[in-house]
């Protein structure tokens, strides 16, 4: 998996990939967070596929998805925007996992979610959510409350990148 680059530059190597354990999966470690299947920072590209395998369950009714990608434009650029930087604090995969438990609460859906680090192309998956439950409306809910808190709680920052080689901080303090 490589690295979890955090806003000071330096990497933190995470020996042997993924571990997991009680059904959660994640880089930093272990987590009982009751129906987080996977949460991860990653440098790698995001699969939604294997988000959708990770939530896979006989009793989920519903499943919803949420893939953020990178967009060629921004209404405060003043050219095309051609990729984005992203940077994470050591602790964001941590901030992750409480934040898809937390939009879980005392409910039944069961969560994949993983937010994207590096240098990303126009195109290129941010952030991939998968929810699965029984019911429609619960999954609609979670999904819709991890990306707007990711949006606003998470460490993550993310530098724009126009064509001209212009550079802007975009999303800093929510």
């Amino acid at each position: 998996m490589g690295g979890v680059e955090h806003a000071g530059g330096v990497g933190l190597e995470h020996a042997g990939g993924l571990e997991h354990a009680g059904g959660v999966e994640h880089a930093g470690g272990v987590s009982d967070a009751s129906g987080v299947r996977l949460a991860r920072i990653s440098s790698e590209p995001l699969d939604l596929d294997a988000h959708l395998r990770a939530v896979d369950d006989a009793g989920a009714g519903a499943l919803t998805t949420f893939v953020g990608r990178v967009r060629d434009h921004d209404p405060d650029a003043a050219g095309a925007v051609v990729a984005l930087e992203y940077t994470a604090h050591p602790d964001a995969e941590t901030g992750l996992v409480r934040i898809a438990a937390d939009a879980i609460g005392g409910g039944g859906a069961i969560v994949a979610v993983s937010h994207r680090i590096g240098r990303l192309a126009v195109g290129d998956a941010a952030v991939v959510i998968a929810v699965a439950s029984s019911h429609r409306a619960e999954a609609f809910e979670v999904c819709r409350t991890i990306i707007e808190t990711i949006k606003t709680d998470l460490p993550v920052w993310k530098r724009q990148v126009e064509a001209d080689g212009t550079t802007a901080w975009k999303g800093l303090g929510g």
